[in-house]
């Protein structure tokens, strides 16, 4: 799933191929796709392109004098940049094409989904405010006036785990499942301890990880195509999806944890104290 470092990557991708043109064409592929219906996407043809915005993993195109168009690319959804579309127009089928965008120029992009897990959505709407999700959305980890003491109140009296607490979007905006990983890692922290209960020492540990951890994938994303992020996401990874290799800090075995359509990776050496977590689905596998 694109996270925050990728999202932002896209906006700054987009703003740079798209800000002054026109948009002629907006076709839907598939109409699951679409999540709003007035303003009818018709309503982005003709309009030009004025700014691209990112409310945590959405992102939203701004457009003179009509609507927005907002995405959120979920799990499986990738945005293809292409200098030049194929005349025709695009066709239903079971290909992962979902929406094509298409300027005056004769360039545009296309939005795509993998898998049988249809998540992918496209909003077109007066002001991203409308949005539910965006809507929910917590403070920007980013964002200038995100201080140690805006981490320390938000998970003030926080009863889950870090892990989930770092991936609640209505708590902390654009952090998935693979940068919480990296983020805990970079903090020395277990993800099953409970979000509530850092020390100050601890919280100041964490916010370091988080902005360090975002700012540095930021960067590493920054000026790269559209159609090389996900590979750039991965090769900068230390612990997510790397079950089973070395640690690169430590040298110990990374470790995974099972869930129903999830899963985490974590050092046991740098973040529990050596100790192996629980999987709860492999225990129940073997009684």
């Amino acid at each position: 799933m694109p996270e925050l470092p990728e999202v932002e990557a896209l906006k700054d991708f987009l703003s740079e191929h798209l800000a002054g043109h026109e948009i002629v064409r907006a076709l839907p592929v598939a109409i699951s796709v679409l999540k709003t219906y007035d303003p009818p996407l018709t309503a982005l043809e003709g309009r030009e392109v004025t700014a691209v915005h990112r409310y945590g993993k959405f992102l939203a195109l701004e457009t003179d004098g009509g609507p927005y168009f907002v995405t959120h690319l979920a799990r499986a959804g990738w945005l293809h940049w292409k200098d030049s579309l194929p005349s025709g127009p695009p066709r239903p089928g079971k290909g992962p094409l979902a929406l094509r965008v298409a300027l005056e120029t004769g360039a545009g992009f296309d939005l795509t989904e993998a898998g049988t897990q249809k998540r992918l959505a496209v909003y077109v709407v007066t002001d991203p405010g409308e949005v539910p999700g965006i809507a929910r959305l917590g403070p920007d980890p980013l964002a200038d006036d995100f201080d140690e003491r805006r981490l320390a109140d938000l998970l003030s009296g926080e009863r889950r785990r870090l892990k989930g607490a770092l991936r609640d979007q209505s708590l902390i905006a654009g952090v998935g499942n693979a940068y919480s990983d990296e983020i805990l890692h970079a903090a020395r922290m277990s993800p099953y301890k409970l979000a509530g209960s850092l020390t100050p020492e601890e919280t100041s540990r964490l916010y370091a990880a988080l902005r360090t951890t975002l700012t540095e994938a930021v960067e590493r994303s920054r000026g790269i195509a559209a159609g090389r992020l996900k590979a750039e996401k991965k090769s900068g990874l230390l612990v997510h999806g790397r079950t089973g290799e070395a640690c690169p800090v430590c040298g110990d075995t990374i470790r995974e944890v099972s869930f129903s359509d999830s899963s985490l990776q974590y050092c046991p050496t740098c973040q529990t104290g050596g100790k192996p977590l629980a999987d709860r689905r492999l225990s129940r596998l073997l009684k």
